[in-house]
This record gives C-alpha cells, sequence and structure tokens, in this order.
C-alpha cells in the first residue's frame, strides 16, 4: 500500500493557531490525535513512520506540533501551554471529523501531555488514549509520580514501551499500570525510548507499534467516548 500524502492544518487554540499534520486513508474509522516528543517535533522520521504505518491499517492520524518546535527552539513549551494544545487539538479533531472515532496520546511528552489534560477534565469524544514511550521519570532519576493522574483517566489506555526505556524502567512501570484497570502495556523487547532496537532484532518496531495500536482500536465498542458537558444555562 502506498503512503498516504499529510496534509498541513492550522489548529485553532487560545494561544492561536499551531501547525498540524493530517493523514487520512479511505477507509479510516479512526483518528489518532498525537503529539510529539519533547526533543523533536512532528516531522519526525518516527512522527512520520507512526502515522505512516497507522494509515497503512486504515487509522487516520492528527499530528499536532508546539509552537517553540515550530520556531525552532531547543525547549520545549511549558508543561500547561502542552496541556492547553492538546486539549485544543482534541477539540479541533471532534469538531472537524464527527464521523471519525477518536484516540488521543502521543510520543513521550505529547503522550504525558494528554493524558494529564485527560485526568483533569474528560475530553468529550476521546474514547481512548494511546502512548508511544510514556516518560515515566526523568533519566537517572526513577520514580513514578508522574503516573499519579492516570488513576483520574477513564477511558482504555495503551502503552507501548520498550523493555530498555532509560524514562520509564520497567519494573516501575508494569506494577502502576498493572494497578489500573483500564490500562494495557505492550512491552518491545530490546527497544529504548525511542522504540528503537538492535538491527540483529529482527523486528521493526514501528510496525509493531502500529499493529498494537490497530488492535487496541479494533477491540474497543461503539459508544464508549466521553460525553460533552452540558451547555450552561441562560439564566
Amino acid at each position: 500500500m502506498t503512503a498516504e500524502a499529510a496534509t498541513e492544518v492550522a489548529i485553532p487554540t487560545p494561544r492561536g493557531p499551531i501547525a498540524g499534520l493530517l493523514v487520512r486513508p479511505p477507509a479510516a474509522t479512526w483518528l489518532y490525535v498525537f503529539g510529539h516528543g519533547a526533543g523533536a517535533g512532528m516531522r519526525h522520521p518516527f512522527m512520520t513512520a507512526i502515522a505512516g504505518a497507522l494509515a497503512a491499517r486504515s487509522i487516520a492520524t492528527l499530528r499536532w506540533e508546539q509552537p517553540a518546535m515550530t520556531a525552532g527552539r531547543r525547549r520545549p513549551d511549558p508543561p500547561p501551554v502542552v496541556e492547553e494544545l492538546a486539549r485544543a487539538a482534541c477539540v479541533h479533531a471532534r469538531a472537524t471529523f464527527p464521523e471519525l472515532r477518536l484516540c488521543a496520546g502521543g510520543k513521550s511528552m505529547g503522550g504525558r501531555m494528554t493524558s494529564q489534560a485527560m485526568a483533569k477534565e474528560s475530553m468529550a469524544g476521546i474514547e481512548a488514549l494511546a502512548f508511544l514511550g510514556f516518560p515515566l521519570h526523568p533519566a537517572g532519576a526513577p520514580a513514578t509520580e508522574r503516573a499519579r493522574h492516570l488513576a483520574a483517566v477513564t477511558v482504555p489506555m495503551l502503552f507501548v514501551q520498550g523493555s530498555r526505556d532509560a524514562l520509564a524502567e520497567p519494573s516501575l512501570l508494569r506494577p502502576v499500570l498493572a494497578a489500573l484497570p483500564t490500562a494495557q502495556l505492550i512491552e518491545l523487547e530490546g527497544a529504548d525510548h525511542g522504540l528503537a532496537v538492535a538491527k540483529r532484532a529482527g523486528i521493526d518496531p514501528i510496525a509493531v507499534a502500529a499493529d498494537a495500536i490497530a488492535r487496541f482500536l479494533a477491540a474497543l465498542p461503539a459508544g464508549s467516548a466521553p460525553a460533552a458537558p452540558p451547555a450552561p444555562r441562560d439564566s
């Protein structure tokens, strides 16, 4: 199957429009709204490869980019800003593609900020979250505080993680996720935080991750999205 072309889109947010890339294969019924990590933007080869692999599995994707990355700055935008952008991207996806079911998340920081936004206030229309390398802790500082908010997320969650992830030691992540009734873990043996593996491993981690997301979404029953909050009444 040939790769679907990405279309540049402008995503409205309370801070002004941000850059996005839409890939929509003809038979798609799901749209994955996903953000990038702290070290690279939405055009990073990993992000492009995931979007292409999901398109080959008839899953549309909407990538969104932090303004800091679009401007070429080295440091990402502050976490509260990224949370706001993640929510805005999901709101835009629901308004623009009401015919598609929605999953959100992303790579590393993009995924974590999306989950924090979802934990604070469920986003209407988002039926699931999928993470590609959830950053449980900084490198060299193992801890689990970054996962505390996940208990407040009520939609199904998929975690695709590397067994050699320096930002999520498996011995810490596994029990955290095991305690969450909505969480599933797919672990790639030998993969690092970027899901990269040695050539001798003989696997395509992008394909494994895309297959995991496709199976995860295919198993979700219809009608499981949170409803929109009621509109305020006129006084």
